[in-house]
C-alpha cells in the first residue's frame, strides 16, 4: 500500500531507548489482540450471543458475553509481553501477569458493548504506565494521566480504526484486512480549534448542574445566542465512536457529572477511559477537563474511580471551564438581566 505499518512506526520510535522497545512490544500486542477481537464482532449474531448479559456490577453496569470474552482475550496476550499486571473494567483487582515486568496496562476491553446487538461501533481502550518497584496492586495504577507511556484505543465499525499516541502526537491507523496490518492513514492528527457539532446525552438534562445547563442552551440558541453560530449534536452512546469523530472533524464531548444518584462524579472511569482519552485529545491540540482541573492531572484515589469528562476542541472546552469558573457572562448575572431574568430576550 505504501502506508507505514503501525509496526514501522513503533520501530523507528524505539531507536532511542530500552523502556520504548518495551512499551513498542506491548502495543503491538494489543493491536493483535484487537484484529482477533474485529474478527470476532465482525460475526455479529453468527458469533454467538455476544451481547447477552452474564452479570451486573452495581445499579448501572452490566457484563456481557462479549465484555468478558474481550477481557480474557487481552490478559492472555499480555502474558507475552513485558506487563506486570492487568487493570481492567471488567476485573475488581488487578490481575498479576509478570511481576517483574516494567509496565502496567489498563483497558476497557470492549467500550461502547451495549451497542453490540445493535450493530453500532464500539471499541477497546488502553492506557500504558511504568511499573514503580515500590507500588503493588491497586495503588501501583494510582498515578495522574500524565504519567502514561502510551494511550490509545481500537474501534470496530465499518473499519477497524486504531488512534495511538506515544506522546508524539496522535496517529491514526487503519486495518487492512487482506493481511491483518495496521497501516497509517492520518499522521500527527491536528484537531480544529473550533467546531460546530457537540455530543452530550440529552435525556440527562433534567439531572444537570448549572454549567453545563448553560453551555448547551447556548449550543441551541446556535446563532441567536452568545455563540454566534449554529451547532449539530452528534451522539452514539458509543465513547470511542465518539472521540474518534471528534479527533478527526473537531468537536465537543460532554459527559459530565449530574444530580443522579451515583452520577455525581459522571460515569467515565478516570484510570482506563478519561486518562487515555485525554492525551489522546492533547496530543492532538485539544483539551480535557472535569469542568475544573485538567484530566491528566488527577490523582486517582481508587482503580474504578469515576470522572466527569469534558474534552475536544480547544476554544470550546475553554468556554466551559470559564462557565464553571464563572468568568463567562460575568455582569449578565443579576436577578433582573440574569439568564433567567425579566429582561433577558427569550430565544
Amino acid at each position: 500500500m505504501g502506508l507505514a505499518t503501525l509496526k514501522d512506526y513503533l520501530s523507528d520510535w524505539t531507536l532511542d531507548g530500552r523502556t520504548r522497545s518495551h512499551v513498542a512490544d506491548t502495543v503491538l500486542a494489543l493491536a493483535e489482540t484487537s484484529i482477533r477481537i474485529s474478527e470476532l464482532v465482525a460475526r455479529g449474531s453468527l458469533g454467538g450471543r455476544l451481547g447477552q448479559i452474564v452479570s451486573k456490577a452495581g445499579e448501572f453496569d452490566e457484563q456481557k458475553e462479549i465484555d468478558l470474552l474481550t477481557n480474557g482475550m487481552i490478559a492472555e496476550a499480555l502474558k507475552a509481553a513485558p506487563v506486570a499486571a492487568l487493570a481492567s473494567e471488567e476485573s475488581e483487582h488487578p490481575i498479576t501477569l509478570n511481576p517483574d515486568a516494567p509496565l502496567l496496562v489498563a483497558t476497557d476491553p470492549l467500550d461502547g458493548s451495549s451497542n453490540v446487538d445493535a450493530n453500532v461501533s464500539f471499541g477497546t481502550i488502553f492506557s500504558i504506565l511504568p511499573r514503580h518497584p515500590a507500588s503493588v496492586g491497586e495503588a501501583a495504577f494510582l498515578r495522574p494521566g500524565s504519567h502514561q507511556l502510551a494511550a490509545g484505543f481500537v474501534v470496530y465499525g465499518p473499519h477497524t480504526a486504531l488512534v495511538l499516541t506515544v506522546g508524539l502526537g496522535t496517529q491514526i491507523f487503519t486495518l487492512d484486512r487482506s493481511t491483518n496490518t495496521f497501516h497509517m492513514t492520518s499522521r500527527n492528527v491536528s484537531m480544529p480549534a473550533e467546531t460546530t457539532e457537540y455530543a452530550i446525552n440529552s435525556s440527562n438534562a433534567r439531572h444537570w448542574d448549572d454549567p453545563i445547563r448553560i453551555y448547551i442552551h447556548d449550543c441551541e440558541n446556535g446563532a441567536n445566542g452568545p455563540c454566534g453560530h449554529d451547532f449539530n449534536m452528534r451522539w452514539t452512546g458509543s465513547p470511542v465512536a465518539d472521540i474518534l469523530r471528534i479527533l478527526t472533524r473537531g468537536g465537543i464531548y460532554l459527559y459530565p457529572g449530574d444530580r443522579r444518584k451515583g452520577f455525581h462524579q459522571g460515569r467515565i472511569r478516570l484510570i482506563y477511559e478519561a486518562n487515555p482519552f485525554s492525551w489522546l485529545i492533547e496530543q492532538a491540540g485539544g483539551k480535557a477537563t472535569t469542568g475544573r482541573d485538567r484530566v491528566l492531572d488527577v490523582v486517582p484515589s481508587s482503580l474504578h474511580q469515576r470522572t466527569p469528562l469534558i474534552c475536544g476542541s480547544r476554544y470550546e472546552v475553554d468556554r466551559v471551564v470559564r462557565i464553571y469558573s464563572g468568568q463567562e457572562f460575568k455582569g449578565d448575572r443579576s436577578p433582573l438581566f440574569g439568564r433567567r431574568g425579566l429582561f433577558r430576550a427569550l430565544p
